[in-house]
């Protein structure tokens, strides 16, 4: 085993192997791996200790050769001069200074004008524009109607910001018509004085 290593492991998975054993054969065993990790050589001429004592020893190889990996790392980094230290400046030992630093001051003004682009590139349209897309589109009568709906909502589709005004102008033109091809009935409940009588 490797020097000054002071433990191994061993694996529950081999309790079962210890389990099959008969009890003297078992003790047997446990007394052979501490002779055999102690570096005593141990010899048995025991045929089924010798067996059942075979895996263990595997394992205890791969175990060496990973623990020697882990060292040499270990030796490795330590010569690099290891995680370098925090340092240990306080309050108490930081210097003095007459004059106090100023704290930085930004102060930043937005101020949005209505026809200024938002995030997303819309720009609010003026009366005129709207008046002369919906002409385009043939539908100029509803022009100032459409800009006090969307001036009274702040410009929103919703809960959405506005995007695009012309393709909101072609939606109130495509609902127009769906409202005009198919018309509402409204059913009233005519007051008859029998009823509450």
């Amino acid at each position: 085993m490797a020097k000054d290593k002071k433990s191994f492991i061993l694996y529950c998975d081999q309790q079962g192997l210890f389990n099959k054993l008969p009890d003297d054969i078992a003790g047997k065993l446990i007394k052979h791996i501490f002779a055999y990790v102690n570096d005593e050589n141990p010899i048995t001429t025991d045929l089924l200790l010798d067996i059942a004592f075979e895996p263990i020893k595997l394992q205890l190889k791969r175990d060496l050769r990973k623990y020697d990996v882990y060292i040499e790392k270990q030796r490795l980094n330590g010569a690099k001069g290891g995680r370098p230290s925090k340092p240990t400046e306080t309050q108490i030992t930081q210097p003095f200074f007459e004059k106090p630093k100023k704290a930085d001051n930004v102060n930043v003004n937005v101020n949005e004008n209505e026809n200024d682009t938002n995030k997303k590139g819309f720009v609010k349209p003026t009366i005129e524009q709207i008046k002369e897309y919906m002409r385009e589109q043939g539908m100029n009568d509803i022009a100032d109607n459409w800009f006090n709906h969307y001036e009274a909502n702040g410009w929103m589709v919703g809960k959405v910001k506005m995007k695009d005004w012309k393709a909101s102008v072609r939606t109130w033109k495509s609902n127009q018509k769906n409202n005009l091809a198919t018309p509402q009935v409204v059913h009233r409940k005519m007051f008859n004085l029998k009823d509450y009588e």
